[in-house]
């Protein structure tokens, strides 16, 4: 709720005649009373012969009295209100009263001053409502069906009456002879004793249907106490294999135990041996970036000595009587390296060749 929200719902309400006067504390906590009063002013302002009951008295007819209202207003004005917060009837509510007033507010400020001040009997001469009006067009047209039906059907009476009135006069001018009489009373009598017969006899056959269906409701619910107390004397005796299957469940929740350490036990191992997998992996790939550094460090010193043992002040007779890879081990330059690296590069073959998870 917003402070300009409730100013703009009291100055409308103000100015769309409203007898009460509306404060803005009177939304501080729920009003329901006032909220009902409001609605009910606004819908009759819309719609003057609406018919919605006022009574708000208990939570049902408050919720009935918030829907007919929601309801009202969607398919007359085409406004759709938040039936939950008109039933909170507080700040959240004045928003959904908003929506009522400003559409009066605006309709009165677009006829002007002379246009809001047309009285309510003046209004409902020109309202024609059609939606009120299905109802009593589908009777009449049933009723003007049924009209056309008995028109048809007395016509055709009408049609027949010549020969009707003859036989009914000459009905009428015959005397009534007794036997006759006495005869078709004594087959009504008779008739009307068959029925009475027929009717007793199916009392009769209903108080033993009655009879019938009470002895089996007294045995079944003899049958019921029965299993009844056999269920009481089941649940109170203890059965046999309890205690047997006291301990299994024991043993289970031991061994359940045991299970969850050996569980966590692997799972811990496995998780060491994958480290130490990789670990290994690392040392593996820092021994051949080791050797493959020195094998070029190697090579270029190989190039180097290559220069060196070609130098323009050394004659060619002594290159070829003193190779530089002729000379005697101690002589030779690099030889403690390189069998260095030779080492280094055969353990590395060995562990690339060595299974996995094996240890050495």
């Amino acid at each position: 709720m917003s402070f300009r929200d409730l100013r703009n719902f009291t100055e409308m309400m103000r100015a769309l005649g409203y007898p009460r006067h509306i404060s803005m504390e009177n939304f501080r906590t729920p009003n329901f009373g006032l909220v009902s009063e409001v609605l009910l002013w606004l819908v009759r302002r819309y719609e003057p012969q609406t018919d919605i009951p006022s009574d708000v008295e208990t939570e049902q007819d408050r919720v009935f009295f918030i829907k007919a209202i929601a309801q009202f207003l969607a398919t007359k004005a085409h406004i759709k209100l938040n039936t939950k917060k008109l039933y909170q009837a507080d700040g959240y509510a004045v928003k959904e009263l908003l929506k009522i007033t400003s559409v009066l507010y605006n309709a009165m400020k677009t006829k002007g001053m002379e246009g809001s001040q047309i009285g309510e009997e003046d209004i409902s001469k020109f309202k024609f409502d059609l939606g009120s009006k299905i109802a009593d067009l589908k009777a009449a047209r049933q009723l003007a069906s049924e009209i056309t039906s008995k028109g048809a059907s007395l016509y055709d009476l009408l049609g027949k009456e010549v020969e009707l009135r003859e036989l009914r006069t000459e009905a009428i001018a015959r005397p009534l002879e007794i036997n006759e009489t006495e005869k078709v009373m004594r087959i009504a009598i008779k008739d009307i004793l068959a029925q009475v017969q027929k009717t007793k006899d199916l009392l009769n056959n209903v108080a033993s249907d009655e009879a019938n269906l009470e002895a089996k409701i007294e045995k079944r619910k003899l049958e019921l106490e029965r299993n009844q107390k056999r269920l009481q004397t089941l649940q109170s005796v203890r059965p046999a294999f309890m205690d047997e299957y006291e301990k299994i469940e024991e043993e289970l929740q031991k061994q359940y135990d045991v299970y969850l350490e050996k569980f966590r036990n692997l799972a811990y191992l496995e998780q060491q041996l994958e480290d130490h997998h990789r670990m290994e992996q690392e040392r593996f790939e820092e021994a051949e970036n080791t050797l493959r550094l020195m094998q070029n460090k190697l090579k270029e010193e190989e190039k180097r000595l290559l220069r060196s043992g070609s130098e323009p002040g050394e004659p060619e007779a002594a290159l070829s009587d003193k190779p530089a890879w002729n000379l005697s081990p101690p002589e030779r330059p690099g030889t403690d390296n390189l069998q260095i690296i030779l080492k280094i590069y055969e353990f590395g073959l060995r562990f690339k060749e060595r299974p996995a998870g094996t240890l050495q």
